[in-house]
């Protein structure tokens, strides 16, 4: 944070937030002795969501000039833990192989920061303008370490 150039009483607070924790309790006259507590950010804490844009701020940013690099047309939304690429393509084999490709690139980011792909998780929707039957290709993500989508 403080390379982001965040203003230093932000990277201080962020930096000693769950460090050495010590509470006690008032109640009318009483007051309990203090003692420490070992408390993590979980998913329903306000600061989750912060946190979590702050540590993945830099990947995204990482991510896009990857794909802008490689002139890869994908655009990649991020929401706090959910992410979304998004391509289009008249053709299902260029929609599939920049898709292949950006998951890749995902993954492969994600594990330098410590993170992990659910690939489990993992879906494709396409959608086409044709009327009538249309023959859908499998975008097979399995070499990844994915599924078959």
């Amino acid at each position: 944070m403080k390379k982001a150039g965040f203003d230093h009483h932000i990277v201080s607070f962020f930096a000693n937030y769950l460090v050495d924790r010590r509470t006690n309790y008032l109640w009318n006259n009483f007051s309990s002795h203090t003692f420490c507590i070992n408390v993590s950010v979980g998913q329903d804490s306000m600061l989750s969501p912060i946190l979590s844009a702050l540590y993945l701020l830099p990947f995204i940013y990482i991510l896009e000039n990857c794909l802008k690099n490689l002139k890869i047309p994908t655009s990649f939304i991020y929401f706090v833990d959910d992410g979304l690429f998004i391509s289009q393509s008249n053709l299902i084999d260029i929609f599939n192989s920049r898709l292949y490709c950006s998951y890749n690139i995902l993954i492969n980011l994600l594990e330098k920061f410590g993170l992990v792909v659910k690939h489990s998780k993992t879906e494709v929707f396409h959608f086409n303008r044709s009327h009538g039957v249309f023959n859908l290709s499998p975008l097979n993500l399995s070499l990844l370490g994915g599924n078959v989508l």
